[in-house]
């Protein structure tokens, strides 16, 4: 018998979309077990982890480099190191597990984890944010899929699996940590509308941001950086410039905390831009400047190739003659703002400049830097006046104000106190829904047990209540095993079934 055109055919299902849903159901078993373990059980799985990162944080720092081409290996490894035990301690003292009695208010809370995390990473800094979110997640219970950008999928494949085997071994379930291998546009939109996932860590690109809220699901998302610094006359001149040109020269400016615009006044000028010089930065001329617009943003818009670079590799492109050993690229600059798109986010190691008469005048620039993009993000502030420090944060549409320290490291929590992290929360200002370091305590809610605030009614003695919780040797056995996971190249037995299943169920669609 002729097989007719409109005869069903046999359709292939897309093999990467069907070993995403194998990761959802592997993770949603893993959560589930994960979900009883004690306190105890979850900070030593923890501390693990913590350490195999610490151990790889130099041979990955390499890699990301070597995959990406951008950023400094030095820099990514004191990141990755960052993001490992530091990270733990921070949190050591935040219990996410155990629930808070509070006789006074006559009230019990119980933590809920939200579950399943999808964790888009970018190329800028791929394997510190893979670390930091798998160190949340884990703090916190929930198991976490990670979706790298494509041009560090390698490099975050690996770490992904490094980490998972260091939890199994300190007794989590298999499927805590999971990394796509083959991330596509399509791929991710269609993890981040599953209703399997729970919430969304977004870090990456606005398009990517705004598509993670858009999906139906809940989302933390991050807008973009574009940090104004100001020098007041009252700061150390050298000094501030000191910290400034170490900060831009920091992985060469690939964290989004980075300076983007100094201002300064001009009564301070000169010797601001001498203790620049002396920093190892280098000061464009005005036909200097034009040819670093030029290059680096062509028709208005970003030159991608700029990004992660070094300020030597940028002057050499546009046609800049610089010392082998400048450490960023200083362009004086009359306008802001809309009107010159130096002053927007730039991620590289070159920094504008603009001078202007007064205190309240910098304000108002910054503002307007901040009102083109960057708006709920960070900015620096360098001087010994309180009340203009006072005053510049409060006029200013950002959620932090890093104070006579290097931006880059201090707005991510590495050089102040401020919750270390790789996802800078930009609040109302930025149209985000956290405006401050995200941590472990977004990724749980809270269930509330209130009594009658009436005093005659007595509170309940929880001294022998039993709390359903326990560590992996004490927790019920669950009795559905773990999907298996795919091995190396090849497809494994259970993905191969469910290719079959579905081949099936395609052919006799529509059949009696």
């Amino acid at each position: 018998m002729l097989a007719h055109d409109d005869a069903p055919r046999l359709a292939v299902p897309d093999k990467a979309a069907a070993r995403a849903r194998m990761k959802i159901d592997r993770a949603g078993w893993a959560v589930r077990a994960y979900a009883c373990y004690d306190r105890a059980s979850v900070m030593k799985v923890a501390r693990a982890v913590a350490e195999a990162a610490h151990q790889a944080a130099q041979a990955y720092a390499e890699w990301a480099v070597r995959e990406t081409g951008m950023g400094v290996v030095e820099h990514k490894r004191l990141k990755n190191e960052l993001s490992a035990h530091p990270l733990v301690d921070f949190y050591v003292d935040t219990n996410l597990v155990d629930p808070r009695i509070d006789n006074a208010r006559k009230m019990v809370e119980l933590p809920k984890p939200a579950g399943i995390i999808l964790a888009l990473t970018p190329a800028t800094n791929p394997i510190s944010t893979l670390y930091y979110k798998t160190i949340l997640a884990l703090l916190s219970r929930n198991a976490v899929i990670f979706s790298p950008h494509p041009m560090a999928k390698e490099c975050c494949r690996d770490a992904a699996a490094r980490l998972e085997a260091a939890a199994v071994a300190a007794g989590a379930p298999a499927g805590l940590i999971q990394c796509i291998e083959e991330p596509s546009v399509p791929l991710v939109q269609a993890l981040m509308t599953s209703p399997n996932v729970q919430v969304i860590l977004a870090t990456g690109g606005s398009a990517m941001v705004r598509a993670a809220y858009s999906s139906g699901n809940p989302a933390i998302g991050v807008g973009p950086g574009n940090a104004p610094v100001y020098v007041d006359p009252s700061a150390n001149q050298g000094v501030a410039a000191q910290r400034i040109v170490e900060s831009k020269a920091f992985d060469n400016s690939v964290l989004c905390t980075n300076e983007s615009v100094l201002i300064s006044l001009d009564e301070n000028r000169q010797q601001l831009e001498r203790g620049l010089r002396a920093a190892g930065a280098h000061i464009c001329t005005d036909a200097e400047v034009g040819k670093l617009r030029d290059w680096l943003f062509p028709h208005g818009h970003l030159n991608t190739a700029a990004v992660g670079k070094s300020a030597v590799w940028i002057a050499q492109q546009a046609g800049i003659r610089v010392v082998p050993s400048t450490k960023a690229v200083i362009a004086p600059v009359e306008r802001f703002g809309s009107e010159e798109p130096l002053t927007k986010e730039k991620l590289c190691p070159v920094l504008a400049s603009i001078s202007v008469e007064s205190f309240e005048r910098a304000v108002s620039a910054a503002n307007m830097i901040l009102r083109v993009t960057g708006a709920g993000h960070s900015a620096a502030f360098h001087g010994e006046n309180p009340q203009r420090a006072m005053d510049f944060a409060s006029a200013l549409p950002v959620y932090r104000i890093v104070v006579n320290a290097p931006c880059s490291q201090g707005a991510a929590g590495f050089a102040t106190h401020l919750a270390p992290s790789f996802m800078i929360g930009t609040g109302y200002f930025g149209r985000s829904s956290v405006g401050e370091n995200i941590g472990p305590q977004h990724l749980v809610h809270w269930t509330r047990l209130a009594w009658n605030s009436d005093a005659a009614v007595p509170f309940g003695d929880f001294s022998a209540v039993r709390v359903v919780s326990g560590g992996p040797e004490s927790r019920s056995p669950v009795s559905t095993p773990a999907p298996a996971a795919a091995q190396g190249d090849g497809m494994d037995r259970d993905l191969l079934r469910q290719l079959i299943l579905q081949e099936l169920r395609e052919l006799t669609r529509g059949q009696s």
